[in-house]
């Protein structure tokens, strides 16, 4: 007889101080074959997610402890790559925005529907699912532009032989430039490919995370050689980076 393989159970951790809520997401989300762990408080959530490894870390914002943007900073800041979902009832473009720019990759507000929280869910881990099934054998390879040093392996950048430090999304942001040089993307195409679903409307994030990478890769940010703007349209990397600093 043969055996039909049943997918890996998805980990998630689901840190919420409102236990109605807690409930009703544990339950349709383990109704789609999900495996949650739950923390009511901040200090546990973030020890949960520093210590153990899951697929998902779904975020309330007020928390009891530390909130949830500062779970989300030290997430960002550790090695492996986590996604995470914030949820808040603060639905203030601020709250948003910022939520984004720390790293989260979606964010919904309360009060939500849970068919759509399950259904975003379901999106984030599908993308995360099939960026990671890409070939193994065939290993994007490091990529030389200018005094710029992209590897994408152990994502790591080097200027000029100095080692940069780019979080999570810009150096998501820089790959994705980097990988198609000369191309032109609007602010919604880079929103789409590199922030992925649910991100509409949020194009001002976009421009923020491109300031913070020209100060870290331009030698004069005001002029850059590498990510240039097209007016009127959006970004573009240079095909040839201009030498103005060669050694």
């Amino acid at each position: 007889m043969m055996k039909t393989l049943r997918p890996v159970q998805k980990k998630i951790l689901l840190v919420e101080d409102n236990a109605e809520i807690a409930h009703l997401v544990m339950l349709h989300l383990n109704d789609a074959g999900m495996h949650v762990t739950h923390a009511d408080d901040g200090n546990d959530g973030l020890q949960l997610a520093l210590k153990q490894s899951y697929d998902l870390v779904i975020l309330d914002l007020m928390l009891p402890g530390i909130d949830g943007m500062e779970i989300c900073r030290a997430i960002r800041n550790s090695d492996n790559y986590t996604p995470v979902m914030m949820l808040t009832a603060r639905s203030s473009e601020l709250d948003r925005v910022l939520g984004l720019e720390i790293g989260a990759d979606d964010y919904i507000s309360k009060p939500f529907s849970i068919r759509e929280l399950v259904a975003r869910v379901k999106a984030l881990l599908r993308r995360v699912d099939s960026y990671n099934s890409r070939p193994a054998d065939e290993p994007p390879q490091a990529l030389q532009l200018g005094e710029l040093e992209i590897d994408p392996a152990t994502r790591a950048v080097r200027l000029n032989e100095r080692s940069v430090d780019l979080t999570a999304r810009e150096f998501d942001l820089l790959w994705h430039f980097a990988s198609h040089p000369g191309r032109v993307f609007t602010r919604g195409q880079l929103l789409d490919s590199v922030w992925g679903y649910g991100h509409e409307g949020y194009e001002h994030t976009v421009n923020s995370h491109i300031n913070r990478l020209r100060s870290k890769i331009e030698h004069d940010p005001s002029s850059p050689q590498y990510v240039l703007t097209v007016w009127g349209v959006g970004y573009r990397f240079a095909e040839q980076p201009s030498h103005a600093h060669a050694h």
